[in-house]
């Protein structure tokens, strides 16, 4: 598809008219509350009728979601995911009457450019780290954010902006980073990566282009291996960090640790959130603000109140059952939320449900996915979600390949909700990036309703 070379005051300024198609996915929804925030006319279109919980700002904005091409096209410009085919009968239209069109991280690419970004990238941990960092830096100095569990909001009085930096097909390439943090790098997204080299390629071009200064995590071999032209602070529970996490203590509903910043202490923290993992992601926040010049103790207020983004470890406890929401979609992501979850629930059953996306992922990590999903006591499984791949290119691969590698497991589909009510008093642990929410929904409507009888 061509695309339109456009100076920049010809995409992002105020008073224009956007058509985002794919507007319901995680980043299409959050740009689009950013350039209404800015001023503009929002227009969305997608395949997808059924609810999301990425609507939920768009409706809070009242921006209008077609689902077919009745919408009459005039002189918008076209935004549209990167999920999406080129040929899509939205894109051929807009193609038609020569309107402007760029993908997603075109578009934003231009934001940031309006702002002093903060880039949040790496295999795992960005959605939390960018939503924390940006609840912390808006609550304390304000700044706009987009965050890729849907939510994005643009603050004109702010100079800061924090963004989630996916490296899918080296999409956060497109960004202009005042400053970036790498939480981890590992091989992910092998439809498009020939190997792990390639990957750590990708990043190094995106602290290449990092303007002010970098916070990295020091604890990462790979990320170790980037070489930086700024100034770079390095966090982890290991002691050759600049940031470090000591004396890690794990509770029910909240983790406590001290922080100590070149051999001087920072400050006890307390966390709302459970694992290592989420430790490292609190450092990499507590990094960017040291640079930014704040408040310490404003920091430390900000960061206890920090509940969590959407759909990462959403917690819900309905009589003694617990349902807990994830977006892990990667083995090590996987079995960081198992052993979170073991650790804060030690007396309970771990029931893992997990629906894998894209076959490349499943072709290259099932034996990885089972051995992340041995952990827990008992394994659910759905089919693959259908996403931007095609099946047929991909003969073999289901998820039978992750099945015939579990110890305890079943298959399950969305419809089998029953199923999940002997369950009672486990801990129910759903993982996806796709719509597994449909069947946990079901869950509670269900264990809702039993409730309710026996009370």
């Amino acid at each position: 598809m061509l695309f339109h070379i456009l100076e920049l005051q010809e995409i992002v300024s105020i008073n224009m008219k956007y058509y985002f198609v794919g507007i319901k996915g995680t980043g299409m929804s959050g740009l689009a509350c950013i350039l209404n925030d800015l001023g503009n006319t929002v227009i969305g279109y997608d395949d997808y009728k059924e609810h999301k919980f990425t609507e939920n700002e768009l409706e809070l904005r009242n921006i209008k979601i077609y689902n077919d091409s009745s919408y009459q096209l005039t002189n918008e410009i076209v935004v549209y995911s990167a999920a999406l085919d080129e040929n899509h009968v939205e894109l051929q239209r807009a193609k038609e009457k020569n309107l402007k069109i760029l993908k997603y991280n075109e578009m934003l690419g231009e934001v940031t450019k309006k702002f002093k970004t903060i880039t949040i990238s790496g295999c795992h941990g960005k959605t939390t780290t960018s939503s924390m960092l940006s609840h912390v830096i808006d609550n304390i100095i304000g700044c706009s954010y987009l965050i890729g569990d849907g939510t994005g909001k643009s603050n004109k009085e702010s100079d800061y902006f924090v963004i989630e930096a996916c490296e899918y097909k080296r999409h956060f390439l497109a960004y202009h980073p005042y400053m970036s943090v790498i939480t981890n790098i590992e091989l992910d997204h092998t439809d498009y990566y020939k190997d792990i080299n390639d990957m750590v390629d990708a990043y190094q071009s995106l602290l290449n282009n990092t303007k002010f200064k970098t916070v990295l995590c020091g604890d990462d071999k790979l990320v170790r291996k980037l070489t930086t032209h700024i100034d770079t602070m390095y966090y982890g529970l290991n002691d050759n960090n600049d940031i470090i996490a000591k004396n890690i203590s794990y509770y029910k509903d909240y983790t406590c640790f001290d922080v100590y910043i070149n051999d001087i202490f920072y400050g006890n923290i307390k966390i709302k959130l459970a694992g290592n993992h989420m430790v490292l992601n609190t450092l990499a926040v507590i990094g960017i603000c040291n640079n930014l010049g704040l408040n310490k103790y404003d920091v430390i207020e900000q960061l206890e109140t920090f509940t969590g983004a959407k759909r990462r470890y959403q917690i819900k406890e309905i009589e003694n059952t617990i349902i807990i929401d994830d977006y892990a979609h990667h083995p090590t992501e996987i079995k960081a939320t198992i052993e979170a979850t073991r650790n804060k629930y030690k007396y309970k059953k771990i029931i893992a449900l997990f629906m894998p996306n894209t076959y490349s992922r499943v072709k290259d990590f099932y034996k990885a996915f089972a051995d992340s999903l041995n952990k827990a006591d008992y394994v659910y499984l759905f089919d693959i979600a259908k996403g931007r791949e095609n099946p047929n290119d991909f003969k073999g691969i289901s998820s039978k390949l992750i099945l015939d590698n579990l110890n305890n497991a079943e298959m399950i589909t969305l419809n089998d909700e029953q199923k999940l009510l002997k369950h009672k008093g486990d801990v129910l642990l759903f993982m996806s990036c796709q719509n597994i929410y449909i069947i946990e929904e079901k869950l509670e409507r269900l264990l809702g309703d039993k409730v309710g009888k026996e009370n």
